[in-house]
């Protein structure tokens, strides 16, 4: 993607039409409806997808500062849970009709992509009409599971490593009217399952988690193929399905499960797992075993950059194609198979929450290399021969000459820090040389734009003056996957979108680490090493959203520097407009942090207090003094973690 124009001409506004700011940054892109720039500039949210009934951000956020809320903040968007919970069902049904598929779809949602009970209650609420179930794979998740209110229809499959209280607890949920299915990693899970269950006098539903030959694709797709970390291949399956026979249980094994990575970017990896499954199955069938569902699992991704292809950050088919292909390669293999089509059971999580949450963050202050200091190139003086052969290339310096100035220019400022090495150069006759340094790269730069086969060593300068924003959060706890990862985000200002933004610039966050940076972005072609910024003077407020966050980077984040969970408030809109704001829930305190890793906020407290005292008793400070600290130390244990 082109980079704006930076010809803003001096003291006349820039105008950019909303058309305009939405290719700078792609959202009709990657925004899928739920994103878009408004007439004043703004970044609006369509949390049902219309765009007449919209929420202006910044509107939200200066309300939300009024009341001397400070940023960080999460954003949630309920509605957008719902109609995505809609759509994805909704596709699943019009590919059942059109492909006259005889068996049925029931959907769960994997509880580890969002834990938080907002997200969940919200699913399920809106998911009742598809009889949508829960994925857990740990007794935490169950027991949030178990306590939902599903319907009958409904089911919970339980996947991952199971101890004894975990399968107890499973086979037990029985009593309180739901379908659990127990899947099994390998045959002994099964059979402890199956004397578990019939201790208790019960039979539990059990499934067999199939490790395919077939592998997803990007980032995830080790999670599928044979040498995936869970999963049964051929061997185990067949010897599992003996063992159920011999205990007299092949009645109860109800479901066979696939997982071939999350975040499928290839349409054409996924048929072809479909397809293998299908075949699995109906082999299961004709051995004699009844089995109901059919679980394909998850990976229907999200088209993170626009691209609508099999980059590693997007995806090259719509849900509407996903399901189509689910529903119409098993439909077929089962028919050529003559056997009995499957309750299909999707595991999508990413596709349904990714979307709804979105990250505020306020601009702390700029830095730009070489831009400080009061030097002008006409009026400064210098007697040192690097600053004066600087100086020279400085005002020289030209389109026809540049690319020779700059490898000049290099020169010199290995000589200047010589020189100041030696102790020849004092430490003004230094700044000096290196801001011209810094202006001749800047004007390097900007000439080399108009070649038509930019050097490498240009475009690497210009990532290198790229302007540096640094926000308040903390990349280690709001992006945990682009610092493991390097999943990118979509990131934009929220506001001033009707000026043409004449900065380049990285982010970088409030934590004492050189890795909390964000220094990659999405772009429809390639990913971009800097970000269309605006200019940033000193006292404004500049506000940036960090979006399609609601997958995965919540309950993953972590406490570095000790900088706790964000702030947050879900969002509505009635249909008359009206914008709803739920209760804001406050981020972590210092004290909360404090406690997650082990101090007890009230012994740190008194230890302060004795170390006060004694310095008061032995007349090091006053009494007004160590009252002044004391409070100071009160009011830090109550902030929030974050700058205010």
């Amino acid at each position: 993607m082109a980079a704006p124009s930076n010809d803003v001409l001096p003291g006349k506004a820039a105008g950019l039409a909303p058309e305009r700011a939405s290719d700078v940054y792609g959202v009709e892109n990657w925004g899928f409806g739920y994103f878009h720039v408004n007439e004043a500039g703004n970044l609006a949210v369509s949390p049902s997808g219309v765009r007449n009934l919209s929420v202006d951000l910044l509107k939200v956020v200066e309300q939300l500062t009024e009341a001397r809320r400070s940023t960080p903040f999460l954003l949630r968007f309920p509605q957008i849970l719902e109609d995505r919970v809609a759509a994805v069902h909704g596709a699943f049904r019009k590919a059942i009709q059109e492909f006259e598929y005889e068996g049925s779809h029931l959907g769960v949602y994997p509880v580890k992509v969002n834990q938080k009970a907002e997200v969940v209650e919200t699913l399920v609420e809106s998911g009742k009409r598809f009889n949508y179930g829960l994925e857990v794979g740990s007794k935490a998740e169950l027991i949030a599971g178990l306590s939902q209110p599903l319907t009958a229809s409904s089911i919970i499959v339980c996947n991952g490593l199971k101890d004894d209280l975990f399968l107890r607890m499973a086979i037990l949920s029985e009593k309180l009217g739901r379908k659990t299915i127990l899947v099994g990693e390998d045959p002994e899970e099964l059979r402890q399952a199956v004397e578990l269950g019939r201790r208790l006098g019960l039979k539990p539903h059990l499934g067999v988690r199939v490790k395919l030959y077939s592998r997803g694709s990007g980032k995830w797709e080790e999670s599928g193929g044979e040498f995936a970390k869970f999963g049964m291949g051929a061997i185990a399956l067949v010897r599992t399905l003996n063992m159920l026979r011999e205990l007299g249980c092949a009645d109860r094994l109800k479901m066979l499960h696939f997982h071939i990575g999350s975040q499928i970017t290839d349409i054409r990896r996924a048929k072809q797992a479909f397809k293998e499954a299908a075949r699995v199955y109906s082999k299961v069938r004709q051995m004699g075993f009844d089995v109901e569902y059919l679980n394909v699992g998850g990976g229907l991704g999200v088209d993170y950059d626009g691209s609508k292809t099999a980059s590693e950050f997007s995806v090259n088919y719509s849900v509407q194609e996903f399901a189509n292909d689910v529903i119409y390669t098993i439909g077929e293999v089962c028919a050529a198979e003559e056997v009995p089509a499957p309750i299909i059971v999707t595991e999508a999580g990413r596709a349904m929450t990714a979307y709804h949450a979105l990250l505020i963050t306020e601009v702390k202050k700029v830095i730009k290399p070489g831009v400080e200091g009061d030097y002008s190139i006409e009026t400064m003086e210098s007697e040192s021969e690097p600053v004066i052969e600087l100086l020279d290339i400085a005002r020289d310096i030209n389109a026809k000459t540049f690319r020779e100035d700059y490898h000049d220019a290099l020169q010199q400022r290995e000589d200047l820090n010589k020189l100041f090495e030696l102790g020849y150069l004092d430490l003004e006759e230094k700044a000096k040389g290196e801001w011209l340094f810094w202006q001749i790269c800047r004007r390097a730069v900007k000439h080399s734009a108009g070649m038509k086969q930019r050097p490498e060593e240009f475009e690497e300068l210009e990532r290198l003056l790229a302007a540096k924003y640094v926000c308040n959060f903390s990349m280690f706890q709001s992006l945990p996957d682009f610092w493991a990862f390097d999943q990118l985000f979509p990131i934009m200002p929220i506001h001033r979108l009707n000026e043409v933004p004449v900065e380049r610039g990285i982010l970088c966050d409030i934590t004492c680490d050189s890795d909390g940076a964000v220094d990659k972005f999405v772009d429809i072609r390639d990913e971009k090493e800097s970000l269309e910024l605006h200019a940033v003077q000193p006292g404004d407020k500049y506000y940036l959203a960090i979006l399609l966050i609601g997958a995965y980077q919540e309950t993953l984040g972590d406490l570095h520097n000790l900088f706790g969970e964000v702030s947050e408030v879900s969002i509505s809109i009635d249909p008359e407009g009206q914008v709803e704001m739920g209760e804001f829930q406050r981020g972590d305190d210092v004290r909360a942090v404090l406690r997650y890793t082990g101090y007890d906020p009230e012994a740190l407290r008194n230890a302060l207090a004795q170390q006060l005292q004694r310095r008061r008793e032995s007349g090091d400070i006053t009494g007004d003094e160590e009252h002044q600290v004391m409070a100071t130390a009160s009011m830090v244990l109550d902030d929030y973690t974050y700058l205010g």
